[in-house]
C-alpha cells in the first residue's frame, strides 16, 4: 500500500484560474507530499529546461488522455505483445534513467525530477510498466503515478520496435480489468501525434478535472502492489 504523506506546506491554485494557458505557475519543491497534491488537483510538474532550477507546474488546457476501452491495437502491435514479457514495479530506477536519457530529443527529466519520482515509487506511488525480451533484456516501459482510479503517464522509453507501446498495452490491460474501469482515467498530459495514433483524446481542463474528481475516488489497481509479470490479454480494438 502508498505510504500516507503529511500535507504538503503549499497550497496550488485553482488550475480554472490559467485560463486558456497551460502554465499554472513556478516555485515550490519537489517533494512527494507536493508532488502528490498537485497532481491531485490536476497539475503535474515539469521543468522548462534542463539542470537546476525553478520548478513550474502545468494544466494543460487540453489535457491528453487515453480512454480505458479506446486503445487502438494494430494488428502489427498485436505481434509485437506476443514477443515480450510485461512486467510491473521489477526496474523501476533503470526504467526512470532510460526515459531520463540527456540524449533524447525533447528529454525533460532532470536529476532532481529523478530522484523525487524515484522516492514516490519507494512510497509505493510511483510505478513502472516494463517490455522485457525472452532472453531477459529491458527492450521500453513506462513511468507514472497512481492515485486511486488515476495512472498519470509521466514518460515512456524503447530499446527495441513497439517495446513502449507493448507496456503501454499491459498498462491498460491492467486498468481495464479494475472494478468501475470506465471511471478510471490514464492521463497523458499532452496528447502527441504518436500517442494519438493510440487512441489518444483531448478533453477540456474542465472535463478532465471532472474525471479526476470520480477517479480519485477508486482503489488503486492491486497490480501495483509489488513487482509482477502480466499475461497480456489482447485489449484494444484491432486495425
Amino acid at each position: 500500500m502508498p505510504t500516507e504523506l503529511p500535507p504538503t506546506r503549499w497550497e496550488f491554485p485553482s488550475p480554472d484560474l490559467a485560463g486558456d494557458e497551460d502554465l499554472v505557475g513556478e516555485g515550490a519543491d519537489l517533494e512527494p507530499a507536493t508532488i502528490l497534491a498537485a497532481y491531485r488537483k490536476g497539475i503535474f510538474p515539469m521543468p522548462v529546461r534542463r539542470g537546476p532550477g525553478q520548478v513550474t507546474w502545468w494544466s494543460p488546457a487540453q489535457r491528453g488522455v487515453l480512454p480505458i476501452t479506446g486503445l487502438r491495437v494494430s494488428r502489427s502491435l498485436r505481434q509485437s505483445c506476443q514477443r515480450f514479457t510485461v512486467r510491473i514495479n521489477t526496474v523501476f530506477d533503470e526504467v526512470i534513467r532510460a526515459c531520463a536519457d540527456p540524449g533524447r530529443p525533447g528529454g525533460w527529466i532532470t536529476p532532481e525530477v529523478r530522484a523525487a519520482y524515484i522516492r514516490l515509487h519507494e512510497l509505493g506511488w510511483a510505478h513502472s510498466v516494463e517490455a522485457w525480451t525472452p532472453d531477459g533484456r529491458l527492450a521500453g516501459g513506462l513511468y507514472g503515478l497512481a492515485i486511486g482510479g488515476l495512472f498519470a503517464g509521466e514518460s515512456m522509453f524503447h530499446r527495441e520496435r513497439d517495446a513502449s507501446k507493448v507496456a503501454l498495452v499491459g498498462l491498460v490491460d491492467v486498468l481495464g480489468k479494475e472494478p468501475d474501469a470506465e471511471r478510471r482515467l490514464l492521463d497523458l498530459q499532452w496528447r502527441t501525434p504518436h500517442l494519438a495514433s493510440l487512441g489518444a483524446l483531448e478533453i477540456p481542463r474542465s472535463d478532465y478535472l471532472e474525471r479526476l474528481a470520480q477517479a480519485l475516488r477508486l482503489p488503486a489497481p492491486a497490480a501495483f502492489g509489488g513487482p509482477a509479470d502480466l499475461r497480456w490479454a489482447g485489449n484494444g480494438d484491432g486495425a
